[in-house]
C-alpha cells in the first residue's frame, strides 16, 4: 500500500497557488492514523517481522514458524499452532535457557514491550511455562550450581512493571458484603441499619513498588503479579497454556503428601472406612497411606512404599471423580516451592477459571481439578487458612459440577433408551 504526496510546483504561472500552499501546514497524519485499513496493515507488518525474527532463533523449526507469518493474523496463527508453540516450549525448557544471553528471552522481553495486544498476548501465553521452569530451578536441590536466570527474570520484571503501571500505585480492593444489610439472596433477622461506615473493604493486593531486580524476598510478589496480568487475559489463552499452568501448580505443591484425597470422602460407609474404590479388591485405607486422623505417621524406611501408595491413591480417587488424570505426568517437573499467599492467590484464581470457564476443554478442567487437590493438601500441612478456605470451596464446587454433569448425562441416556411399548389396556365390563 503506497501513499503519494502531490509535488509542489515553482513555475511563475502558479505562484499564487504555490504561495497559498506554502502557508498551509503539512498534511496531518491524523487521517492516516484513523484509517482502520492502515492500522490493520501496520499491525500485520509488525507481527510478521516479529515472528520472522523468532523463526531465526529456532533453526530446527524455523520454517514452521516463518510460514505462519504469511497469514492475515500472524500472532493469532502462531498462538493457535500446537507445533509452533511446542518448538518454543522446547527451547524455553532446554537446560541452557533463561540466562542473560538467551536470545529467546530477549525476544520475549522486547515483544512484550510492543503496543500490539496480540503480540503481548503471545508472550503471556508462555508465562506459565516460563515461571514454572524459573521457580522449579530456583528451588531445586542443586540450585547452587545453576547458571544465572537473568533472562527469565527480565521477562518477569517486564510483565510486573506493566501491571504496576496499570494499577497506578493503587491497591486492589474488594468489597466484603455486609450480612446485616438485605440483599437479593437474604433478609437479615434484625432491622438493618443504613450505616455506610460499616462497609468493609479488603485489600486483595497492596500497592506495587518498582523493582529493577528479582530479589529473593520479592520473588513471590513479582511472579504473583505477573500471574495477575496473565489472569486478565486468561479467557483468550489457548488450552495448552492452561494445561501447562495446571501441571506446574500441581508440581509446586510437592508430591510427598498422600492426604490430598481426604476431602473427597463421601458420607457413605465405604468412605468412612477408607475404601476409596467402594469395593474390597481395591481397598486403600488412610492407614495404608501413612496418615491417621490427618496426622503424619511416616518413617523414612517406608518412603519408597509410600510413594507407590501415593500414586495409587491419586489414580484411584481421580478415577472415582471421573477425572482423566495421570499421576506420572505430574511428577515430570515436581519441585516443592514456597507458596506464600502473594503467589498462591493468583494461582488459585487462575485455577478457578480453568475449572469453571465455559469454553475450557475437559482436559483443562481435569488438570485443574488435580491441581487444586494437590494445593489443598499442601495448604493443610502449611496451615494456611486463606488457601484452605479458597481451595476447599473450589473442590466442593468441582464435585457438585461433576455430580450434576453425571446426573444430566444419565437422564439423557435414559430418555434416549428405547422402551418396549405397553399393550393397550382391555377393560372387561360385566353385564
Amino acid at each position: 500500500m503506497e501513499f503519494h504526496r502531490n509535488p509542489s510546483t515553482n513555475s511563475p504561472s502558479s505562484s499564487s497557488s504555490s504561495s497559498t500552499a506554502h502557508h498551509q501546514p503539512p498534511p496531518s497524519t491524523a487521517a492516516t492514523d484513523n484509517d482502520p485499513m492502515h492500522s490493520w496493515w501496520e499491525s500485520v507488518s509488525k507481527q510478521r517481522s516479529t515472528i520472522l525474527s523468532l523463526a531465526a532463533l529456532l533453526p530446527s523449526g524455523g520454517a514452521t514458524v516463518s510460514s505462519l507469518a504469511d497469514s492475515d493474523r500472524p500472532a493469532v496463527s502462531l498462538l493457535s499452532s500446537p507445533s509452533a508453540c511446542s518448538l518454543i516450549s522446547s527451547a524455553l525448557s532446554s537446560t541452557t535457557s533463561g540466562s542473560g544471553s538467551d536470545l529467546l528471552c530477549q525476544w520475549l522481553y522486547e515483544t512484550f514491550q510492543s503496543s500490539d495486544p496480540h503480540l503481548r498476548l503471545l508472550v503471556l501465553s508462555f508465562l506459565p511455562l516460563l515461571s514454572g521452569i524459573y521457580l522449579s530451578r530456583i528451588h531445586s536441590s542443586d540450585s547452587s550450581s545453576l547458571t544465572s536466570l537473568a533472562g527469565f527474570e527480565a521477562v518477569l520484571l517486564a510483565i510486573y512493571s506493566s501491571e504496576a503501571k496499570s494499577r497506578a500505585g493503587k491497591p486492589l480492593l474488594v468489597q466484603i458484603p455486609d450480612l446485616s444489610q438485605p440483599s437479593l439472596y437474604h433478609s437479615p433477622r434484625n432491622k438493618p441499619v443504613d450505616d455506610r461506615s460499616k462497609n468493609s473493604v479488603g485489600v486483595l493486593s497492596p500497592p506495587l513498588e518498582p523493582h529493577l531486580a528479582v530479589k529473593s524476598t520479592k520473588r513471590a510478589i513479582i511472579v504473583g503479579t505477573a500471574l495477575d496480568c496473565y489472569y486478565k487475559q486468561v479467557s483468550q489463552m489457548p488450552a495448552w497454556s492452561k494445561l501447562d499452568f495446571c501441571k506446574f501448580a500441581a508440581a509446586w505443591a510437592g508430591q510427598d503428601c498422600p492426604c490430598r484425597t481426604k476431602f473427597d470422602r463421601d458420607d457413605n460407609d465405604h468412605r468412612e472406612n477408607g475404601n476409596l474404590n467402594g469395593n474390597g479388591s481395591d481397598h486403600i485405607s488412610r492407614e495404608d497411606s501413612g496418615f491417621s486422623n490427618g496426622a503424619r505417621s511416616r518413617d523414612r524406611d517406608e518412603e519408597d512404599y509410600e510413594d507407590d501408595v501415593i500414586k495409587e491413591v491419586v489414580v484411584v480417587e481421580m478415577n472415582n471423580l471421573g477425572i482423566n488424570g495421570d499421576a506420572e505426568n505430574l511428577e515430570i517437573k515436581s519441585v516443592r516451592i514456597p507458596l506464600p499467599w502473594e503467589l498462591l492467590r493468583p494461582v488459585v484464581t487462575i485455577l478457578g477459571h480453568c475449572l469453571f470457564g465455559p469454553s475450557n476443554s475437559q482436559d483443562v478442567k481435569d488438570a485443574a481439578s488435580i491441581a487444586i487437590r494437590c494445593l489443598y493438601a499442601r495448604a493443610s500441612h502449611d496451615l494456611a487458612p486463606q488457601a484452605i478456605l479458597a481451595l476447599q470451596s473450589l473442590i466442593r464446587l468441582d464435585k457438585s459440577a461433576r455430580a450434576a454433569a453425571t446426573t444430566a448425562t444419565d437422564a439423557t441416556s435414559n430418555a434416549n433408551t428405547p422402551r418396549k411399548a405397553k399393550k393397550p389396556e382391555i377393560l372387561l365390563v360385566s353385564k
